[in-house]
């Protein structure tokens, strides 16, 4: 099976090609970029997919993160990854960012949590802890540092991701053993990859995952007046 994995959630345009049983990818391209996905996504999948051996048509299936992460970002990716989902007549699956942050430690940290932390601005965090083995141990969810650090319990903690040295700060400040391993902006497209190839297009459908409503307001003055 092979696989187009795409990510735009947060700060980064990525996609790459990974043929199932594989540990690299036979292209990857993954551009840090905090905006401007929209522009950057299509241009980048041509270049990943030139660099493959019958194109589009060799393709078995499309993965693409769904979320946490930016409104724009996230429809941006979902939106191309239906897009050739549905030209090659192939499954779509959707991959949380969280998910593609925490899998490189999943099986590498025996007898530590592995959480999830991803800048959601403003004091807040996208946050996942799982154990060593991928068992999930706090849901996700939006809330702030403390909060974080505090559902961990009582650790030891290994934590990920862009939001991952604030609670950390957080987990010492309560006398947790806490590592940072890795405080990247956004995951390795690589692992969005790999968890696509496992999941299961009936459970796992290329759907935004939104943990609040986008900030936006009702242009409520450009209105006409019903008569």
């Amino acid at each position: 099976m092979r696989i187009l994995a795409i990510d735009t959630a947060l700060g980064a345009c990525s996609a790459c090609v990974l043929d199932m049983g594989e540990t690299t990818p036979l292209a990857r391209e993954q551009v840090a970029m905090d905006r401007g996905h929209a522009e950057a996504l299509m241009p980048l999948i041509e270049r990943v997919m030139h660099a493959v051996e019958g194109g589009f048509s060799s393709l078995n299936r499309v993965a693409v993160t769904i979320g946490p992460g930016s409104y724009t970002g996230l429809r941006v990716g979902i939106s191309a990854a239906r897009a050739i989902a549905l030209a090659a007549g192939i499954p779509a699956v959707g991959v949380t960012t969280l998910a593609a942050t925490a899998a490189p430690l999943i099986g590498k940290e025996s007898g530590r949590v592995i959480a999830a932390a991803l800048d959601a601005k403003h004091g807040q965090v996208w946050f996942q802890a799982l154990s060593s083995q991928g068992k999930q141990l706090v849901s996700i969810r939006q809330v702030n540092y403390r909060d974080a650090a505090r559902s961990i319990g009582a650790g030891p903690v290994s934590l990920v991701g862009s939001s991952a040295l604030a609670v950390a700060n957080e987990a010492w400040a309560i006398g947790l053993d806490a590592l940072v391993i890795d405080d990247a902006k956004a995951p390795d497209v690589t692992w969005v990859a790999r968890l696509g190839l496992l999941a299961d297009p009936a459970a796992a459908p290329p759907r935004p995952l939104y943990l609040k409503e986008p900030e936006t307001t009702p242009q409520d003055r450009a209105r006409l007046p019903r008569r």
